[in-house]
């Protein structure tokens, strides 16, 4: 990609996400918005803000013949494998949403794809550019913390009626697929990104106050051990009443602790190592606000900008295909445990 030519996107999904990637990529100086994709009218979901064409389909973008790089897929969970390979097919670069898809199978298919077209696909993982992510990245990799004895996530969020519709697709088996697909991917994403893939997954999962909004558990307690050494957990659940409570992610080594907290694991809340004096961190993005509710860190901006300098050749994607089809296995495998039982 020339140094001076700008990288043109297309966002498929005009809701709250897709509305956040079209804000970057606009804010962006080398990057350029050129269509927005939804089966919603442009004024019902919201797109005239952008001042660009809308389109009510992929088949409609792709018969437009419109000149763009790279497709922001940022729909319901369950279609963005296929409308990645839609994509991927008319030779363009693509940026998926958490998660990649809802099946390990399907994400194989994308990757198969991208392989095929020798396209890129970058999958949105934004917690990874907190500071305090970033931090732990960097304590774990140069092995400051030695052996790693025990890894704990807590996801404690609160998603209650307000945040189901009745006839939206949060909630459902096919659009939506799960709690650790929806909420809490990106924490299993940093735990991934730290410590690697796990094996002997044993869990408990219940339904405590959404058997009314969702078609799966809302808690659930799973324990595991990690390839490399050490015994993980993670304990979720989005019964929790009124607001989100905790996102944290404590560490026990050999040469001393770690935990990151606050609602979205976005602040250092103890750093005890032998010998090592914790750095000042710069101060972390707030979470992505929704009216009612709260999500992860509003660090999209970063997701842009690593698209952009990866096209354009300075840089590599910081969560990769592969990466991402990861995140969806472990669930899967933690789904499959789920499934044996009747919670």
């Amino acid at each position: 990609m020339p140094e001076n030519q700008k990288i043109k996107f297309v966002v498929i999904g005009a809701g709250h996400i897709g509305k956040r990637h079209a804000e970057m990529i606009q804010r962006n100086e080398e990057g350029e918005l050129v269509a927005m994709v939804d089966p919603r009218s442009a004024d019902v979901c919201g797109v005239e803000q952008f001042n660009i064409p809308h389109f009510s389909s992929i088949e409609e973008l792709l018969a437009a013949n419109l000149d763009f790089d790279v497709a922001n897929i940022c729909t319901p969970n369950g279609l963005h494998a296929e409308q990645a390979i839609a994509a991927l097919e008319a030779n363009k670069h693509v940026v998926c949403e958490k998660p990649m898809g809802l099946t390990t199978e399907s994400c194989e298919r994308v990757i198969f794809k991208s392989m095929q077209m020798s396209k890129q696909v970058f999958c949105v993982m934004q917690n990874r550019y907190s500071p305090p992510s970033e931090w732990i990245k960097s304590i774990i990799d140069e092995k400051i913390l030695g052996d790693i004895f025990m890894v704990q996530l807590n996801c404690y969020w609160n998603r209650d009626e307000r945040y189901y519709k009745a006839d939206g697709w949060k909630g459902t088996a096919d659009l939506d697929g799960g709690t650790l697909f929806t909420q809490f991917s990106h924490f299993i994403d940093i735990m991934y990104w730290l410590f690697g893939d796990v094996d002997t997954i044993q869990g408990k999962f219940a339904d405590y106050t959404h058997k009314d909004y969702t078609a799966f558990e809302d808690s659930g307690f799973v324990n595991f051990n990690f390839l490399n050494g050490g015994m993980g957990s993670i304990n979720y659940s989005t019964s929790v009443a009124n607001q989100n409570l905790e996102s944290s992610m404590t560490i026990i080594g050999k040469n001393g602790s770690v935990k990151i907290g606050g609602q979205y694991m976005n602040e250092v809340e103890v750093c005890n190592i032998k010998d090592y004096e914790m750095p000042e961190l710069k101060a972390a993005n707030p979470a992505n606000d929704y009216g009612l509710y709260k999500g992860s860190a509003a660090n999209h901006n970063y997701v842009i900008a690593n698209v952009i300098d990866t096209l354009k050749g300075r840089t590599s994607a910081t969560t990769n295909a592969l990466e991402g089809m990861k995140v969806v296995d472990i669930i899967e495998r933690i789904y499959k445990v789920r499934d044996e039982q009747k919670y």
